[in-house]
Protein backbone atom coordinates (compact mmCIF):
# COMPACT_ATOMS: atom_id res chain seq x y z
CA UNK A 1 0.00 0.00 0.00
CA UNK A 2 1.57 3.46 -0.64
CA UNK A 3 2.35 5.34 2.63
CA UNK A 4 2.96 8.71 2.83
CA UNK A 5 6.26 9.26 1.01
CA UNK A 6 4.69 7.74 -1.57
CA UNK A 7 1.93 10.16 -1.66
CA UNK A 8 4.15 13.00 -1.56
CA UNK A 9 6.09 11.80 -4.29
CA UNK A 10 3.36 11.46 -6.34
CA UNK A 11 2.00 15.07 -5.63
CA UNK A 12 5.66 16.24 -6.33
CA UNK A 13 5.55 14.44 -9.95
CA UNK A 14 2.43 15.95 -10.55
CA UNK A 15 3.20 19.42 -9.90
CA UNK A 16 3.70 20.37 -13.57
CA UNK A 17 -0.03 20.46 -14.08
CA UNK A 18 -0.17 23.34 -12.03
CA UNK A 19 -2.29 26.25 -13.85
CA UNK A 20 -3.20 23.96 -16.50
CA UNK A 21 -6.52 23.70 -17.56
CA UNK A 22 -8.67 20.76 -17.67
CA UNK A 23 -9.86 19.62 -21.34
CA UNK A 24 -11.85 16.66 -20.75
CA UNK A 25 -12.45 13.78 -17.74
CA UNK A 26 -12.88 10.33 -18.53
CA UNK A 27 -14.53 7.95 -15.91
CA UNK A 28 -14.00 4.71 -17.24
CA UNK A 29 -14.74 2.69 -14.08
CA UNK A 30 -16.73 4.53 -11.25
CA UNK A 31 -16.97 1.64 -9.02
CA UNK A 32 -13.98 2.59 -6.75
CA UNK A 33 -14.05 2.22 -3.02
CA UNK A 34 -16.63 4.92 -3.25
CA UNK A 35 -18.11 5.25 -6.66
CA UNK A 36 -16.50 8.51 -8.37
CA UNK A 37 -19.07 10.94 -8.91
CA UNK A 38 -20.68 11.25 -12.34
CA UNK A 39 -20.43 15.18 -12.53
CA UNK A 40 -16.96 15.21 -12.72
CA UNK A 41 -16.69 15.94 -15.94
CA UNK A 42 -19.25 18.86 -16.20
CA UNK A 43 -17.89 20.14 -12.56
CA UNK A 44 -13.76 19.92 -13.98
CA UNK A 45 -14.36 21.01 -17.58
CA UNK A 46 -12.37 24.10 -18.50
CA UNK A 47 -11.56 24.34 -14.82
CA UNK A 48 -8.10 25.31 -13.78
CA UNK A 49 -5.58 23.47 -11.62
CA UNK A 50 -4.38 26.21 -8.75
CA UNK A 51 -2.72 23.80 -6.82
CA UNK A 52 -1.73 20.40 -5.46
CA UNK A 53 -1.41 19.14 -1.75
CA UNK A 54 -1.23 16.72 0.45
CA UNK A 55 -3.07 15.89 3.73
CA UNK A 56 -2.32 12.38 5.13
CA UNK A 57 -2.69 10.33 2.25
CA UNK A 58 -4.73 12.14 0.25
CA UNK A 59 -3.93 14.23 -2.66
CA UNK A 60 -6.01 17.45 -2.68
CA UNK A 61 -6.30 18.79 -6.30
CA UNK A 62 -7.73 22.33 -5.65
CA UNK A 63 -9.58 23.78 -8.60
CA UNK A 64 -11.19 27.32 -9.33
CA UNK A 65 -14.45 25.71 -8.30
CA UNK A 66 -13.45 23.37 -5.18
CA UNK A 67 -11.19 20.69 -4.47
CA UNK A 68 -10.80 16.77 -5.47
CA UNK A 69 -9.64 14.26 -3.35
CA UNK A 70 -7.94 11.60 -4.85
CA UNK A 71 -6.35 8.86 -2.48
CA UNK A 72 -4.48 5.69 -3.88
CA UNK A 73 -6.17 3.01 -1.60
CA UNK A 74 -4.06 -0.62 -1.51
CA UNK A 75 -3.13 -1.02 -4.92
CA UNK A 76 -3.66 2.75 -6.92
CA UNK A 77 -1.09 4.50 -8.68
CA UNK A 78 -1.33 7.79 -10.59
CA UNK A 79 0.60 8.42 -13.84
CA UNK A 80 1.08 11.95 -15.99
CA UNK A 81 1.04 10.91 -19.34
CA UNK A 82 0.84 11.91 -23.21
CA UNK A 83 -2.61 12.34 -23.65
CA UNK A 84 -2.52 9.68 -26.33
CA UNK A 85 -1.28 7.15 -24.47
CA UNK A 86 -3.64 4.03 -24.42
CA UNK A 87 -5.70 3.06 -21.40
CA UNK A 88 -4.54 0.04 -20.05
CA UNK A 89 -7.31 -2.34 -18.42
CA UNK A 90 -7.37 -0.99 -15.02
CA UNK A 91 -6.81 2.71 -15.93
CA UNK A 92 -10.30 4.05 -14.36
CA UNK A 93 -10.20 7.53 -14.27
CA UNK A 94 -8.15 10.23 -16.42
CA UNK A 95 -8.18 14.40 -16.27
CA UNK A 96 -7.00 15.43 -19.56
CA UNK A 97 -5.55 18.62 -19.67
CA UNK A 98 -4.70 21.84 -22.49
CA UNK A 99 -1.33 20.80 -22.71
CA UNK A 100 -1.88 17.51 -24.16
CA UNK A 101 -1.21 15.77 -20.50
CA UNK A 102 -3.21 13.56 -19.10
CA UNK A 103 -3.65 12.70 -14.69
CA UNK A 104 -4.07 9.12 -15.23
CA UNK A 105 -5.53 6.65 -11.99
CA UNK A 106 -4.67 2.89 -12.45
CA UNK A 107 -5.73 1.19 -9.51
CA UNK A 108 -6.15 -3.32 -10.58
CA UNK A 109 -8.04 -3.49 -6.47
CA UNK A 110 -10.00 -0.36 -6.85
CA UNK A 111 -9.71 0.20 -2.99
CA UNK A 112 -8.75 4.19 -4.26
CA UNK A 113 -11.09 7.06 -4.09
CA UNK A 114 -11.49 9.87 -6.40
CA UNK A 115 -14.12 12.10 -4.38
CA UNK A 116 -15.27 15.69 -4.81
CA UNK A 117 -14.92 17.61 -1.51
CA UNK A 118 -15.82 20.91 -2.47
CA UNK A 119 -14.83 24.86 -1.48
CA UNK A 120 -13.94 23.34 2.12
CA UNK A 121 -12.05 20.13 1.76
CA UNK A 122 -10.79 20.49 5.50
CA UNK A 123 -14.46 19.87 6.54
CA UNK A 124 -14.82 16.71 4.35
CA UNK A 125 -15.71 13.83 6.58
CA UNK A 126 -12.47 11.80 5.05
CA UNK A 127 -10.41 14.72 6.56
CA UNK A 128 -11.98 16.32 9.45
CA UNK A 129 -11.06 14.18 12.10
CA UNK A 130 -7.45 13.83 11.40
CA UNK A 131 -4.73 14.04 13.48
CA UNK A 132 -1.49 16.40 13.10
CA UNK A 133 0.88 15.67 9.99
CA UNK A 134 4.21 13.34 11.11
CA UNK A 135 6.63 15.98 9.94
CA UNK A 136 5.06 19.22 11.05
CA UNK A 137 5.82 21.25 14.14
CA UNK A 138 2.54 20.05 15.82
CA UNK A 139 3.68 16.53 16.24
CA UNK A 140 6.27 16.56 18.72
CA UNK A 141 7.09 14.93 22.21
CA UNK A 142 5.08 16.13 24.27
CA UNK A 143 1.91 16.01 22.50
CA UNK A 144 2.41 12.35 21.59
CA UNK A 145 3.21 11.86 25.34
CA UNK A 146 0.03 13.57 26.32
CA UNK A 147 -2.42 11.70 23.90
CA UNK A 148 -1.17 8.31 24.76
CA UNK A 149 -1.86 8.98 28.32
CA UNK A 150 -4.89 6.59 28.25
CA UNK A 151 -3.97 3.97 25.44
CA UNK A 152 -3.36 0.16 26.32
CA UNK A 153 -3.10 -0.50 23.20
CA UNK A 154 0.47 -1.42 21.48
CA UNK A 155 2.40 1.56 20.63
CA UNK A 156 2.55 0.18 16.62
CA UNK A 157 -1.18 -0.14 16.71
CA UNK A 158 -1.20 3.51 18.43
CA UNK A 159 1.16 5.22 16.29
CA UNK A 160 -0.76 4.13 12.89
CA UNK A 161 -3.90 5.34 13.97
CA UNK A 162 -4.80 8.65 11.98
CA UNK A 163 -6.55 10.85 14.67
CA UNK A 164 -3.51 10.99 16.16
CA UNK A 165 -0.80 11.63 13.64
CA UNK A 166 -1.48 10.94 10.15
CA UNK A 167 0.75 8.93 7.76
CA UNK A 168 2.36 6.72 9.91
CA UNK A 169 1.81 3.13 7.96
CA UNK A 170 2.77 0.07 7.95
CA UNK A 171 6.34 -0.19 7.05
CA UNK A 172 7.04 3.18 8.51
CA UNK A 173 6.04 2.62 11.93
CA UNK A 174 8.28 -1.00 12.06
CA UNK A 175 11.54 1.31 10.62
CA UNK A 176 10.84 3.95 13.40
CA UNK A 177 10.33 1.65 16.37
CA UNK A 178 13.56 -0.39 15.49
CA UNK A 179 15.52 3.33 15.25
CA UNK A 180 13.64 3.98 18.84
CA UNK A 181 14.41 1.02 20.11
CA UNK A 182 11.17 0.56 21.13
CA UNK A 183 9.50 -3.08 21.32
CA UNK A 184 5.83 -2.69 19.13
CA UNK A 185 3.90 -4.51 21.27
CA UNK A 186 4.23 -2.32 24.71
CA UNK A 187 1.20 -0.43 25.75
CA UNK A 188 1.17 2.97 24.31
CA UNK A 189 0.72 4.16 28.09
CA UNK A 190 4.42 2.68 29.27
CA UNK A 191 5.88 4.81 27.54
CA UNK A 192 8.08 7.86 29.10
CA UNK A 193 8.49 11.16 27.93
CA UNK A 194 12.18 10.57 26.70
CA UNK A 195 10.88 7.47 24.95
CA UNK A 196 8.14 9.73 22.90
CA UNK A 197 10.20 11.74 21.92
CA UNK A 198 12.80 9.17 20.52
CA UNK A 199 10.21 8.08 18.54
CA UNK A 200 8.89 11.30 17.37
CA UNK A 201 12.03 12.55 16.03
CA UNK A 202 12.87 8.55 14.48
CA UNK A 203 9.26 8.70 13.00
CA UNK A 204 10.09 12.75 11.33
CA UNK A 205 13.77 11.09 10.40
CA UNK A 206 12.75 7.72 8.62
CA UNK A 207 10.26 9.70 6.65
CA UNK A 208 12.27 12.64 5.45
CA UNK A 209 14.88 9.38 4.60
CA UNK A 210 12.13 7.87 2.58
CA UNK A 211 11.05 10.84 0.63
CA UNK A 212 14.50 11.15 -0.12
CA UNK A 213 15.36 7.90 -1.75
CA UNK A 214 11.67 8.63 -3.29
CA UNK A 215 9.58 5.94 -1.39
CA UNK A 216 9.83 2.56 -1.23
CA UNK A 217 9.06 0.52 -4.14
CA UNK A 218 7.31 -2.90 -3.33
CA UNK A 219 4.84 -4.77 -5.35
CA UNK A 220 2.55 -1.25 -6.62
CA UNK A 221 3.97 1.75 -6.06
CA UNK A 222 6.49 4.09 -8.71
CA UNK A 223 6.73 7.88 -9.25
CA UNK A 224 4.09 9.17 -11.96
CA UNK A 225 6.92 8.91 -14.75
CA UNK A 226 7.26 5.22 -13.58
CA UNK A 227 10.42 5.26 -11.51
CA UNK A 228 10.66 3.18 -8.48
CA UNK A 229 11.49 4.03 -5.26
CA UNK A 230 14.40 2.81 -3.25
CA UNK A 231 14.13 3.08 0.53
CA UNK A 232 13.15 -0.60 0.59
CA UNK A 233 16.93 -1.28 0.57
CA UNK A 234 17.55 0.67 3.80
CA UNK A 235 15.19 -0.79 5.83
CA UNK A 236 16.05 -2.54 8.92
CA UNK A 237 13.13 -5.05 9.64
CA UNK A 238 10.29 -4.77 7.40
CA UNK A 239 9.95 -7.66 5.50
CA UNK A 240 13.43 -9.19 6.65
CA UNK A 241 11.79 -12.21 9.30
CA UNK A 242 14.27 -14.29 9.98
CA UNK A 243 17.29 -12.63 8.46
CA UNK A 244 19.99 -11.18 10.95
CA UNK A 245 19.27 -7.97 12.51
CA UNK A 246 21.45 -5.44 10.86
CA UNK A 247 22.80 -4.30 14.43
CA UNK A 248 22.66 -7.08 16.97
CA UNK A 249 22.66 -10.03 14.31
CA UNK A 250 19.78 -11.41 15.70
CA UNK A 251 17.03 -12.26 13.77
CA UNK A 252 14.03 -10.75 12.92
CA UNK A 253 11.11 -11.91 14.38
CA UNK A 254 7.36 -11.01 12.41
CA UNK A 255 4.30 -11.23 15.13
CA UNK A 256 0.37 -9.57 13.87
CA UNK A 257 -0.46 -6.43 15.92
CA UNK A 258 -3.87 -4.86 14.79
CA UNK A 259 -4.20 -7.32 11.65
CA UNK A 260 -0.72 -6.01 10.30
CA UNK A 261 2.63 -8.16 10.06
CA UNK A 262 5.00 -6.40 12.65
CA UNK A 263 8.45 -6.94 12.34
CA UNK A 264 11.39 -6.25 15.32
CA UNK A 265 14.34 -7.47 16.68
CA UNK A 266 13.86 -8.82 20.06
CA UNK A 267 17.03 -8.12 21.33
CA UNK A 268 17.44 -4.32 20.23
CA UNK A 269 14.02 -3.45 20.85
CA UNK A 270 12.93 -3.78 24.51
Amino acid sequence: MPELPEVEITRQGLLPLINQTVSRVVIRNPSMRWPIPNHLPTTLANQSLLSLKRRAKYILAEFENGTLLIHLGMSGHISLLDRNYPPEKHDHFDIQFENQQVLRLNDPRRFGAVLWAGELPETHVLLSSLGPEPLSDAFNGQYLFKQIRKRKAAIKVTIMDAKLVVGVGNIYANESLFRSRINPQLPANQLSLKQCERLEAEIKTTLAAALKAGGSSLRDFAAVNGKPGYFQQSYFVYGRADQPCKVCSNLIKNIRLGQRSTFFCQHCQK
